[in-house]
């Protein structure tokens, strides 16, 4: 039979809780791989994927810019409206275009959702783990019930390593999985 211990990677890529949304899908772009464990010193925390920062993307709201206080009153007009003109005219004087554009974005220069929120806010909590003496059979059925592509292998709150569907499917070409049946025959 095989076991979890027998295909699992041990060299797992982690990262922190702390770690932006945008290093993360990075690592993932540059390495190839759906998902990470989150890990808080040697404790396993949690799992991010591609689909949890691209579901968070998505759903990520406008954040306005807020303009400091003292900009605030230069907008105001007795009777509300739009902003005077000389508001912009004083602008364009006191900047270069570029620094003008910037200042009316919503967002930072370089700066977007994915950089100003972390793992954490996003990462699956619960995951699916489980001791590295577990039947790999076992284990894919899992995967597959609850539809998703890895299982974290653990002991106790520490991770040991990880099996991805990527790994099932190799065992299952190099005919690892194979479940034999001998029949003996009776006198």
């Amino acid at each position: 039979m095989l076991r979890l211990r027998d295909i699992m990677t041990r060299d797992v890529l982690t990262v922190g809780p702390t770690t932006t949304l945008r290093e993360a899908a990075e690592l993932l772009a540059t390495r190839h791989i759906g998902g990470v464990p989150v890990v808080e010193g040697s404790r396993l925390v949690g799992v991010v994927s591609a689909n949890d920062i691209l579901a968070f993307a998505a759903a990520a709201p406008d954040e306005p810019h807020d303009a400091p206080a003292d900009d605030v009153d230069d907008w105001a007009e007795p009777g509300g409206g739009d902003p005077p003109a000389r508001w912009f005219a004083e602008l364009a004087d006191s900047a270069d275009h570029l620094d003008v554009v910037h200042e009316m974005d919503d967002e930072p220069t370089g700066v977007d959702a994915l950089d100003r929120h972390t793992v954490a806010e996003v990462m699956t909590r619960r995951v699916v783990a489980m001791p590295p003496d577990a039947d790999a059979v076992t284990a894919a059925a899992r995967l597959r019930t609850l539809d998703v592509h890895r299982v974290l292998v653990v002991d106790g709150d520490r991770l040991l390593g990880i099996v991805t569907t990527s790994d099932i499917t190799r065992a299952v070409a190099d005919r690892a999985l194979e479940r034999r049946t001998y029949v003996f025959a009776t006198r």
